[in-house]
Order: structure tokens, then C-alpha cells, then sequence
């Protein structure tokens, strides 16, 4: 009985992965206003019953996707304790990340510029950037409290500083791949944010 509750959850979750990728490709090819879940069903293998029973609607659908293309951008921060390293290490990670972003990230920078002019995109993201913003803010407030970081130095400023940097850069990498070579980039805007804050 238990194993095939756990069989359920299985295929259930996998249904659910597919038809998030099938949403991902679909914004990365043709942008969000052809997200359908008509489409995502037909992209994935699936009915649109089956996409209408894991999400019910299509915001449903684009706020889980949003959340599912941000998690782990950064693999490993979690296990490290507040501070200025792991904010230059967050920095570091996702400018390199950038340069081989998959399905998932590209269609995550391209809904997050989208929210700027689709009010059902805005919430999402506003709520996707604020969380960002607070775990920037409190490396930098923890990175005061150890010494680290330059007491004179404004959290809440850091944190859209850093923010909008990282994610432009995204953006302009999937526009211009070729000119955005952020094997380099990485090095050049982590030594400013340690030169930028810390403490002389």
C-alpha cells in the first residue's frame, strides 16, 4: 500500500517536472503569451486535463514555473553561514552561471523582464525579487556585524544594487551571448563587490 502511494507521488512529480520543462521551452521559443496549457500539455506528451490537474490555471502554472526556474541557480550557498563571502561566492556563482544558463534560467530571466508590462507576471516576480533582496540584505548586514564589510555601508542599497546587476547581466548574455563573455565578467564584478564592501 505504502510503496504504491509512493509510486503515485513518483509519476506525479515527474508529470509535474515535464510539464514545467514543456512551459520553459515554450517561453524560451515563442515568449510568454504563447504559454497555453493547451500548448504546454501538446509541448510535453500530455493532455491538457492532466496540465489543467496539476496547476488549474495558467498563473498557477507561471508562478510554479518562476519558482522552479530560480531554485538552485547557485548550487551550495545554503550550507554557508551569512555573510560577505557567501555574497561574493552568490555573485561569483551566478554571473558564471549565466554564461551556461539551461531552458529553466532563460525562461526565467525572459518572464522576469516580461513582468515589467504583464500585471499577471508583476506579483510573482515582485515577490521572487524581494525574497532575492532579503537574502542579499542579510549577508550584508551579517557581514557588518562580523567586521567584514564596511559599517558606512546601506543593505537595502546592496541588495538592488546586486540584484539588478545580476540580473541584467543575465539578460543581456541571453540577448548577446557572444559579447557578454562571462567566464571573465565573473571575476571582474565579484572583485568589485569585495573591493566595493569590505572593510579596508
Amino acid at each position: 500500500m505504502v510503496s504504491t502511494r509512493r509510486t503515485q507521488q513518483e509519476r506525479r512529480a515527474q508529470a509535474e517536472a515535464a510539464l514545467l520543462n514543456a512551459a520553459a521551452e515554450l517561453v524560451v521559443e515563442h515568449g510568454v503569451r504563447s504559454l497555453t496549457l493547451a500548448r504546454v500539455g501538446e509541448q510535453a506528451g500530455y493532455s491538457r486535463g492532466i496540465v489543467t490537474h496539476h496547476f488549474g490555471s495558467k498563473q498557477t502554472l507561471v508562478e510554479r514555473l518562476a519558482r522552479a526556474t530560480q531554485t538552485g541557480f547557485v548550487p551550495g550557498l545554503a550550507d554557508l553561514p551569512p555573510g560577505l563571502d557567501r555574497l561574493l561566492r552568490l555573485v561569483d556563482g551566478y554571473v558564471g552561471a549565466s554564461g551556461g544558463a539551461g531552458t529553466m534560467n532563460r525562461a526565467f530571466l525572459l518572464l522576469w523582464a516580461e513582468a515589467a508590462t504583464a500585471s499577471e507576471l508583476a506579483p510573482i516576480f515582485r515577490e521572487r525579487d524581494e525574497a532575492f533582496r532579503s537574502d542579499l540584505r542579510t549577508d550584508v548586514a551579517a557581514g557588518i556585524a562580523d567586521g567584514d564589510v564596511r559599517p558606512d555601508i546601506v543593505p537595502d542599497d546592496v541588495a538592488i544594487a546586486v540584484l539588478g546587476q545580476l540580473r541584467g547581466i543575465g539578460l543581456q548574455h541571453l540577448l548577446d551571448p557572444h559579447t557578454v563573455d562571462t567566464t571573465r565578467l565573473r571575476h571582474t564584478v565579484t572583485d568589485y563587490w569585495r573591493q566595493a564592501l569590505r572593510v579596508p
